[in-house]
């Protein structure tokens, strides 16, 4: 079983970026920056890193990998495309040969809107490999994830998108 490691915090997150660090801008549905991401490479998997604003207040949202390093809003965050799936695994960590590379717990938005977490996800490497995420996108959700919907975990709108870099 994988296991996925999740620390939320409520204080600003340390700004402790490494030269081998990927970093990603979220832009909302209205194509504005709503926050940003730091991506740590790790000898186990990827940690990420997020503050962003703008959410819907007080509930979990959904956080995925997505497949496409696009993130046009005018498209509804479409062009990123579905979940990075490179294993064609379920969707879900309760779905049996669950979960796949693009899967990840969801996050939790304050009385503000504004979610701050740190995600270690070990299915995903940063840059090199099949599972490698560099020009993918992060994606934050309307709604938490099920996680057992196929194929998104009934999560809802695309809410704010980051191009991996």
């Amino acid at each position: 079983m994988h296991r996925y490691l999740l620390a939320l915090g409520l204080a600003a997150l340390p700004a402790t970026a490494h030269a081998q660090d990927a970093k990603a801008v979220f832009i909302d549905a209205n194509g504005q920056e709503a926050g940003t991401a730091v991506l740590t490479p790790t000898p186990s998997g990827v940690l990420i890193q997020i503050e962003a604003t703008g959410l819907p207040q007080n509930q979990w949202v959904a956080f995925h990998i997505h497949e496409t390093g696009s993130c046009d809003h005018n498209t509804g965050h479409e062009s990123a495309g579905g979940h990075f799936n490179p294993s064609d695994a379920p969707h879900g960590i309760l779905s049996d040969g669950g979960p796949h590379a693009g899967d990840m717990p969801n996050v939790w938005a304050d009385a503000e809107g504004t979610a701050r977490a740190q995600v270690f996800n070990p299915l995903v490497t940063l840059a090199e490999g099949t599972n490698a995420i560099k020009g993918r996108a992060l994606m934050i959700h309307a709604g938490p994830d099920d996680y057992s919907t196929q194929p998104t975990g009934g999560a809802g709108d695309r809410l704010a998108c980051a191009v991996i870099e």
